[in-house]
């Protein structure tokens, strides 16, 4: 079991107890009630459609794998009671509802049924099958709910356990996802959108830090609005590809992923900033906003190769500073430090290098404190050796971070002068006029 269980004070661990046994008092009737619903109301339709692929039919049945299926329930229930802090429990729960709400609407709205019957089964496994019969009927399909939670469950545990259990976790867990195909209970299709709504609850209400929408306000800066309904145009059309493609194939439930990680993106710019990547100062992303934004950010890559694969990497702009676009990790074994001015990539770990992450949001300008931090996390890392200060393209972003840093170290007289030193590199800088106040208030 993990460490920190034993060393919470008795105090806490009874607000421990007390929380999650009311908890678990609400979330297992809610889950019954509602999962029992959707059942009930799929099961009132005339023709209820499928997504089952041809080739599942090859799918083996494997009756004892009811048991790893069945044992999410008990660490449903046992997971609640595994936590540091009556907010840890509260937060795991909020994890749990998240997903229950979320499938039960889209069992309702959208009902699919599995197909395939399931052959006579006797001993342990005959009576676990016939116990889940009588509450699970063959319609709440797509999203997996099961592996929802297991995404969620998984997630808590990994966190908790180590060496050999932690190993043993992940087999287990294992077990229980391929389960929900060798008991028929669930088709392929079901599993990465169970995948997709598992990690959502993650990112709405991550472990290290406050949800993303917590301090959302709607910004009045009119070029973030602009953005913010271009990705959700883009998050919708997505959608419509999906709710049209999916008529003639399953698979076009995959195109929710674009269509997913779009609408975060349109979230971030209409008033929740960069927090939506869940990018640390270390450049640490958390694992739901890695998977969840993947497409948002293979497109991000791409604009990064059209725009600079022409260009070198990184120009030297003086005494051992570059700037440059976000780098391969193949191009990092020259610096000692990276000043990272961008949300939305990931940190490419390389042994021994010191990583300043100041997220912020492509195509919109910096703050002053943005400004003055870059630069401050230049100064201080310039001691270590080479410092690399990046942003995706190294067009903006980090070029207001340098030019700031030009002048507070005395190498130009003014963001004006510091902005045609970087011109005259030849790196191309697409700083507006309005954005030199900013960089010369910062340099202050």
């Amino acid at each position: 079991m993990g460490e920190g269980i034993a060393s919470v004070p008795v105090g806490t661990r009874s607000a421990v107890m007390r929380t999650a046994a009311l908890w678990l008092l609400f979330l297992a009737p809610f889950f019954y009630l509602t999962y029992g619903v959707a059942n009930w109301l799929a099961s009132l339709r005339a023709e209820v459609p499928n997504l089952a692929f041809g080739w599942e039919k090859h799918i083996p049945f494997f009756a004892w794998t009811i048991i790893p299926y069945w044992s999410i329930n008990a660490f449903y229930a046992l997971s609640l009671f595994v936590n540091d802090t009556p907010q840890d429990v509260g937060r795991l729960a909020r994890r749990y509802l998240t997903a229950q709400i979320v499938a039960v609407i889209c069992f309702i709205a959208f009902p699919l049924q599995a197909i395939f019957v399931r052959p006579a089964t006797d001993g342990l496994p005959g009576f676990m099958f016939d116990v889940l019969g009588g509450f699970d009927k063959p319609f709440n399909q797509a999203p997996s709910l099961h592996i929802a939670l297991l995404v969620i469950i998984w997630d808590h545990w990994r966190h908790r356990l180590k060496g050999f259990p932690r190993g043993i976790w992940h087999v287990w867990c294992l077990l229980i996802g391929l389960s929900v195909l060798t008991t028929w209970q669930h088709h392929v299709i079901d599993i990465p959108t169970g995948a997709l709504l598992g990690l959502f609850a993650l990112w709405l209400f991550p472990a290290d830090r406050a949800s993303p929408l917590v301090a959302f306000r709607l910004t009045k800066n009119r070029k973030a609005l602009r953005l913010a309904v271009v990705y959700a145009i883009g998050a919708t059309i997505f959608l419509l590809i999906a709710v049209i493609s999916v008529h003639s194939n399953g698979a076009g439930l995959l195109w929710l992923w674009p269509s997913l990680a779009l609408a975060l993106v349109a979230i971030g710019y209409a008033g929740a900033g960069p927090k939506v990547f869940q990018k640390q100062g270390d450049g640490v992303t958390s694992l739901a906003s890695l998977f969840l934004l993947w497409p948002y950010r293979l497109g991000a890559r791409v604009n990064r190769w059209w725009w600079t694969h022409k260009l070198p990497a990184a120009v030297e702009i003086g005494d051992g500073v570059f700037l440059g676009r976000a780098p391969n990790r193949s191009e990092l074994a020259a610096y000692a430090s990276v000043v990272d001015m961008t949300a939305e990539f990931p940190t490419p770990r390389a042994a021994d290098l010191h990583w300043r992450a100041i997220p912020s949001l492509d195509l919109l300008p910096l703050t002053v404190a943005s400004i003055r931090d870059g630069a401050l996390a230049v100064e201080e890392a310039h001691g270590r050796g080479l410092v690399l200060v990046c942003c995706a393209l190294g067009f903006q972003r980090s070029a207001a971070v340098v030019a700031c840093w030009l002048v507070r170290s005395g190498h130009a007289a003014n963001a004006a002068v510091a902005v045609e030193q970087l011109k005259a590199l030849g790196r191309p800088v697409h700083l507006k006029p309005e954005v030199y106040a900013a960089i010369d208030e910062a340099a202050r």
